[in-house]
């Protein structure tokens, strides 16, 4: 019986390594704070941050997909929203400012104060918020698609003018104001025979943004390879154009230098293959590339690895690189899990 269990164990285990291929993307998190540090997710190795004298530290190893800044400390881990399914985790991550880190969806502290995300597994997407006390109540549901479907995902999420939440969805840029309206600020189509970027099923795809004090989006449009500014009237500009298999999945502002994450994009799921770099745009066009991936000490192994090992405690699984030794994995939606002893949550590798 217990070689029948640890052989059914395991090939569901491959069964869902295998699967997880068709929900794989880089992450997209990259924010400055108010002394114009730089802080950005990468999915193959953590959070880490470019100080204001381009000195690089690695400040968690939670390899997860988006990132929010809480300037005020105001959401220690105990307060965060959590789910009972564990389809999903939040992880506050430092201090002053503390970093919101998340594995399934954009997240956005308001200018309220309030954590504000989206809702999970549902047809109509919610916008819930949160007041820093553990609890969380439904701030806006969202309409159907620029396209009329259901709309159940989004983006990226941000903050603008007045209170305002901005959102995307693949081929729009939406604003909530703060009493809950939801307006359509610009709908972005196809580029004319764009690049066909690794992964990229649909274009556009846009991902994280921005919005300036006027309310100028500076927005990533991954299946195009592009950084867009769109004018509060509407008027849609390219940036910066790239080239395939690079992409942008977010951006970030600081005055008036925009700053884009980039990931080197592959067909396949293997997080260590997304290179990512980090992109800064002047005000008068001007671009340079002011980090990458050679530059974060430990980031990526110098030679691929020969084995791929999941212990489990009592069995082990080789696919093609080593990512941990520990028995405090679950699956969940068909991603590992890693339990990290309470103080980071769960991370889905």
């Amino acid at each position: 019986m217990q070689n029948l269990r640890r052989k059914m164990v395991l090939g569901i285990a491959v069964a869902f390594v295998l699967g997880a291929s068709a929900f794989g993307h880089p992450g997209s998190g990259i924010l400055v704070d108010r002394l114009g540090q730089i802080y950005f997710i990468d999915t193959g190795s953590g959070l880490w941050k470019i100080d204001t004298r381009g000195a690089l530290s690695h400040l968690s190893p939670l390899r997860n997909h988006w990132l929010a800044m809480d300037p005020n400390d105001r959401f220690i881990q105990s307060r965060l929203p959590t789910d009972s399914g564990r389809d999903w985790v939040i992880t506050a991550a430092g201090s002053n400012p503390t970093m919101l880190i998340s594995t399934d969806f954009p997240l956005v502290i308001g200018a309220d104060g309030n954590l504000y995300y989206p809702s999970a597994r549902e047809t109509n997407v919610r916008i819930l918020r949160s007041n820093g006390e553990g609890r969380s109540t439904a701030f806006v549901t969202l309409p159907r698609s620029v396209a009329g479907a259901a709309l159940g995902w989004i983006n990226g999420l941000t903050t603008g003018p007045s209170g305002s939440i901005y959102y995307t969805e693949d081929s729009a840029v939406r604003r909530i104001t703060a009493q809950g309206a939801v307006s359509t600020i610009a709908t972005v189509t196809p580029l004319a025979n764009g690049p066909a970027i690794p992964g990229s099923e649909s274009r556009p795809y846009l991902r994280g943004l921005k919005v300036s004090s006027d309310g100028t989006v500076y927005v990533a449009d991954a299946a195009d390879a592009r950084v867009l500014k769109i004018t509060p009237d509407g008027k849609v500009t390219t940036l910066i154009q790239l080239v395939s298999p690079w992409a942008p999945t977010d951006v970030a502002i600081f005055g008036d230098i925009v700053y884009a994450l980039e990931y080197l994009h592959t067909p396949g799921d293997n997080r260590l293959e997304w290179m990512p770099r980090i992109r800064k745009i002047s005000a008068d066009g001007k671009s340079t590339i002011i980090m990458t991936v050679d530059q974060m000490p430990g980031a990526r192994a110098t030679k691929p690895a020969a084995s791929m090992s999941f212990n489990f405690g009592f069995w082990i699984l080789d696919f093609g690189m080593r990512i941990f030794g520990t028995s405090n994995f679950f699956l969940s939606n068909g991603f590992f899990e890693h339990g990290s002893n309470g103080s980071n949550g769960y991370e889905r590798i």
